[in-house]
């Protein structure tokens, strides 16, 4: 990884969220020359400014709605490789703002592919969606790569849509383009880490009752998400980008998900945050009538192992503790840039 990223030009899309935030604290230290494009997402505390990773790269204010803007980046910086993390993620805000959902996920994807259309420097590209994407029948079966995508709520049907524009794109422009371009979609589970701010997520609700020293709320307790470390969908990440950067064959749709032993019920996921904290944290139930959130997802990992050797490295278990020690150096004030980074070489090692 640090062979093949040392200074190369990586442009990230929204990289003041959370896990724009911690790529390009890795993409650092990989020794990339990183371009962040994108808005404050309004969250705070701001992992972004915690992380102070500003100072370490070229940060630029920038809406992937604006379509000239974004051009002008590519044109002046000439990325090799993007990351497509720019998005509006929360499935209840979406409910509240379709369309604002919409144009930032949708459009934002289509001004994206544009700007790689017409910019001859980049050579591997990554879109991040969702493992919401699929159409979910909730048959009791992990999802693969294969399977329909068609999300039902707006956000995940944006990310459907996302996903098909890419496609579009691949079949239509790039592959006709005399150019070496590689071009991946990849979904993810649902990530956890420390400095995830966001509202209506469960281990950032976990943190800020802990912090409170309140019970924790469970929504939905019998919900079961695929559940794993920012950092393990972040490497993935990295790791397709450099593999098809070498081998464009290899670009395509994959699912980077935890193995079957965590993906796990809210429930059981907030018992074990509890456990991990200590200092008499406890939860309770509380269900609330609201918009429907799916009740099972599950992704199907093998076509990441089969194609590329990869494996997940850190168990439900060992996520909550880097959560953990991540929230107790936040709650004592103490270096966050610090901790981030061990855990960033805790996880390469």
């Amino acid at each position: 990884m640090k062979e093949f990223y040392k200074d190369k030009t990586v442009l990230v899309t929204g990289h003041m969220g959370f896990k724009g935030t911690w790529l390009c604290m890795i993409l650092k230290e990989l020794g990339a020359n990183v371009i962040g494009y994108g808005i404050d997402n309004g969250v705070k505390p701001s992992l972004f400014l915690l992380s102070r990773v500003e100072g370490r790269i070229t940060s630029i204010v920038g809406d992937v709605r604006d379509y000239e803007h974004l051009l002008g980046v590519f044109h002046e910086y000439k990325p090799e490789i993007v990351f497509h993390l720019a998005a509006q993620p929360i499935v209840l805000t979406a409910y509240r703002e379709p369309r604002y959902t919409y144009e930032t996920n949708v459009m934002g994807t289509v001004n994206l592919m544009e700007c790689i259309r017409q910019t001859a420097s980049v050579k591997s590209v990554i879109n991040i969606t969702t493992d919401k994407v699929y159409e979910n029948l909730e048959q009791g079966r992990a999802f693969v790569e294969d399977d329909k995508l068609n999300g039902v709520d707006p956000y995940a049907n944006s990310k459907s849509c996302s996903e098909l524009v890419t496609s579009s794109y691949i079949r239509s422009f790039f592959s006709v383009q005399k150019r070496k371009l590689a071009v991946s979609t990849v979904r993810a589970g649902n990530v956890l880490g420390g400095g995830d701010f966001s509202d209506n997520r469960i281990i950032p609700d976990c943190v800020r009752a802990a912090l409170a020293k309140e019970p924790v709320t469970v929504r939905n307790p019998h919900s079961i998400r695929p559940y794993q470390h920012v950092l393990e969908a972040l490497f993935a990440y990295l790791l397709v980008a450099k593999m098809q950067y070498e081998t464009p064959e290899l670009a395509g749709a994959y699912n980077v998900g935890p193995d079957e032993e965590d993906c796990k019920t809210s429930e059981e996921v907030v018992k074990l945050f509890c456990e991990c904290w200590g200092e008499g944290a406890s939860w309770e139930v509380h269900t609330v009538e609201g918009p429907k959130e799916a009740g099972f997802l599950k992704l199907n990992n093998q076509k990441m192992k089969d194609v590329f050797g990869w494996k997940p490295h850190w168990n439900i278990e060992k996520t909550l503790q880097a959560v953990v020690e991540w929230s107790k150096v936040y709650e004592n004030t103490e270096d966050i840039p610090t901790v981030m980074i061990k855990q960033i070489h805790e996880y390469m090692e």
